[in-house]
């Protein structure tokens, strides 16, 4: 019997840091492996069984899909998936799985970090540093500040569990609203944003990109937050709107912004957001902790395993909405 045919989505740049996931010699015996890029994908996809996109943020799949003939499983080497879904993926019965879990811990402390900085103005004392200036000033207290966490998946709540733990009040938006959660206590519905986010000294964006969290955090939401407050993303740069929020940083509704996600990823030269003191730029690596990529590498071999033993898989995607339902 021939062996399943796993397809890999490389980056094309052939300089790419750690360009091949390690570890797959662990399924070479059972099962055929392919290598392949996004110019090649429209022709490689016929014949494949699983494509696994290493290059998570490639939306290749979508102009390939005419050539997939046989596939049945796509793993993203990502916690999003917002650039591979399209409605014929939806529609088929190709399961999707993604890399929930590797990148929980790294963002809620990169999260958690962002807060103790802003609070502690280590902002301003890099500032103060370079003009080798002694500025003493009062900073603000951590504890019994609260915070709203929009996007109560596996990341929102493992932010939630550290941001608890040094004592800030935690509360949720998610799709539906409910009392009695976990990690959040009470979870406000997210359409309704305006009318709560006016108590919240810090909004943290966690939700995963889809059409219903597109501009979530909009002009209407943005002229509600309580003056001074502190806006924290993520999550996608799409779920806020770019140009109100820098108008809510310019006018100082917004006290600070700590941001690792964009509209336009990387952050044109361009943008206003550069140029602004109360703005914390991080290049989309609020996950990105050392051997990121060897675990990445390594969950999908885990998942290929159940898979080629006609187990379940882990991490399946609700294509509907967009992400991994919790248990």
């Amino acid at each position: 019997m021939a062996r399943p045919v796993i397809v890999v989505l490389r980056p094309a740049d052939p300089e790419a840091k750690q360009r091949t996931p390690p570890g797959l010699e662990a399924i070479a015996d059972d099962a055929e492996i392919r290598f392949t890029d996004a110019e090649h994908l429209p022709q490689d996809i016929t014949g494949a069984d699983a494509l696994f996109l290493w290059d998570f943020f490639s939306g290749a799949v979508h102009r390939a899909w005419k050539g997939a003939d046989r596939l049945k499983w796509i793993h993203v080497a990502a916690a999003g998936v917002d650039t591979l879904l399209f409605d014929e993926l939806r529609e088929s019965e190709v399961i999707v799985t993604n890399a929930q879990g590797t990148f929980d811990r790294p963002i809620a402390e990169w999260v958690l970090g962002a807060v103790l900085a802003e609070a502690k103005d280590f902002a301003g004392n890099y500032r103060y540093k370079q003009r080798k200036e002694w500025a003493h000033r009062e900073t603000k207290r951590v504890a019994g500040s609260t915070a709203l966490i929009v996007g109560t998946g596996a990341i929102g709540r493992e932010i939630a569990r550290l941001l608890r733990a040094v004592g800030v009040e935690v509360t949720g938006a998610g799709r539906t609203a409910r009392t009695g959660d976990a990690d959040f206590g009470t979870v406000i519905a997210s359409a309704d944003l305006p009318e709560h986010v006016g108590w919240a000294d810090v909004i943290i964006n966690a939700a995963p990109l889809t059409p219903q969290t597109a501009g979530l955090i909009g002009e209407q939401t943005l002229a509600a937050v309580k003056p001074g407050a502190h806006l924290v993303n993520i999550g996608r740069g799409a779920s806020v709107d770019e140009n109100a929020m820098i108008a809510a940083l310019q006018d100082g509704r917004l006290g600070f912004a700590s941001l690792d996600v964009f509209t336009t990823e990387p952050l044109p030269a361009t943008s206003p957001l550069w140029e602004l003191d109360n703005v914390l730029i991080s290049a989309h690596m609020s996950g990105d902790v050392a051997g990121w990529k060897e675990a990445l590498a390594q969950q999908f071999v885990d998942n290929a395993q159940r898979w080629l033993a006609g187990e379940d898989l882990v991490n399946v995607v609700d294509k509907e909405h967009g992400f991994v339902p919790r248990a």
